[in-house]
């Protein structure tokens, strides 16, 4: 397994904008394909958005789409998310994911139990 750590969370206010970043230790990270989820307090944790290991194709959850972007950098082991437009409804706990054997595209339908790999955390709050 890969041991995951994500940072870049915090306060932003609504608008605003923050970018995550998933540091890789263990493996390289262009052998996994590459998610974030996130949990907030009473919620099951939702499928944000996930990257493929070879041909980078990403897939994005309808509440994200054109506001958040994911992106990966193989030479530094580090996956981002850029969140853009922030709104209250983003707060919660964003986890960094991977897995050597899922294949993320457009039809992809994120679920954490696809991935074996998962970081700690970081805490996102949106408020004014």
């Amino acid at each position: 397994q890969v041991q995951l750590v994500e940072s870049g969370g915090g306060l932003v206010s609504p608008g605003g904008s923050l970018r995550l970043s998933c540091a890789a230790a263990g493996s390289t990270l262009d052998a996994h394909a590459m998610g974030w989820f996130r949990q907030a307090p009473g919620n099951d944790r939702e499928g944000v958005s996930c990257i493929n290991r070879s041909d980078g194709s990403t897939n994005y959850a309808d509440s994200v789409k054109g506001r958040f972007t994911i992106s990966r950098d193989n030479a530094r082991n580090t996956v981002y998310l850029q969140m853009n437009s922030l709104k209250p409804e983003d707060t919660a706990v964003y986890y960094c994911a991977a897995d050597p054997d899922y294949y993320c595209d457009s039809e992809s339908i994120l679920v954490a139990q696809d991935f074996r790999s998962w970081g700690q955390g970081t805490q996102v709050t949106v408020s004014s």
